[in-house]
């Protein structure tokens, strides 16, 4: 008797299944990174930028999600890396390069390279060092997270956009100049803070979502004015952030020369 064919599985496990939906968030991301590009090419810098912050907005969500339903793999973490790499790496570059730097001449051609050379090396520290055991190191990354240098290198590009006209401002100078301080923030030990773990408490979790409606309503209305203010806020946060890392190894390192002290006794 002719034994029954076993069903054809295009995906194997269940775990397979659902990692599906993480990666292909994060290579929908790959394809917004590069269509930024070829928005700025074409001379649509409203629309390149919007377009970044798509991918970042997907860059946020996509970890979330795989953590969520437990898909985490090596393969998307590597994806997520190559993501981030397009997205906030060339794609920036190539979007201020088509707006100012290509006026520069070979020094804007060297900025670009630059900074596109410190957030591979920012990528590579990263997954390095995510390797390790968690600890309260957690809450700070070491040096401007790959998302965060795009948007600081394209915003006088968003500020421009803004309409801002109180202060007269020679991009010239300032394109540069940003150029170079994100580039050195990327590749250095500057702690600033990661998000991860952030606990809210349950009495505030209606107040948390009206500030995001609204925030939300505001960037629809005026996207390029409640970005500006987003990235000001985000530099203030820059020195806070700095003096809570240390303040936390400080009073970590009291915790550990207690325990030190009181196996010193048992002893």
């Amino acid at each position: 008797m002719e034994q029954p064919k076993p069903n054809l599985k295009i995906i194997s496990d269940k775990k397979s299944a659902r990692m599906i939906l993480p990666n292909m968030l994060t290579l929908i991301g790959v394809c917004i990174g590069l269509t930024s590009i070829r928005f700025a090419f074409s001379g649509e810098f409203e629309m390149a930028i919007i377009a970044i912050m798509f991918a970042a907005l997907i860059d946020g969500l996509d970890g979330r999600i795989a953590r969520l339903i437990n898909a985490t793999s090596k393969v998307g973490k590597e994806l997520d890396s190559l993501t981030d790499m397009i997205s906030f790496g060339v794609a920036p570059a190539f979007i201020m390069y088509f707006w100012i730097l290509n006026s520069l001449g070979r020094l804007g051609w060297l900025l670009c390279l630059v900074y596109v050379i410190c957030v591979a090396l920012r990528l590579a520290r990263f997954n390095i060092n995510s390797n390790q055991e968690p600890s309260w190191k957690d809450n700070f990354f070491e040096g401007v997270p790959s998302p965060s240098g795009g948007i600081l290198v394209l915003s006088p590009l968003i500020i421009y956009l803004s309409g801002f006209s109180y202060v007269e401002i020679n991009y010239q100078i300032l394109v540069p100049a940003v150029f170079v301080v994100t580039s050195i923030l990327l590749i250095s030990k500057f702690p600033t803070y990661s998000f991860k773990k952030i606990v809210i408490p349950r009495k505030t979790t209606i107040f948390l979502l009206f500030g995001i409606v609204l925030f939300f309503g505001v960037l629809l209305i005026y996207p390029f004015k409640a970005i500006s203010v987003s990235v000001l806020v985000y530099l203030v946060l820059l020195p806070i952030s700095f003096f809570h890392y240390f303040k936390n190894k400080r009073n970590n390192k009291d915790e550990i020369s207690n325990e030190d002290d009181d196996l010193e006794d048992v002893l």
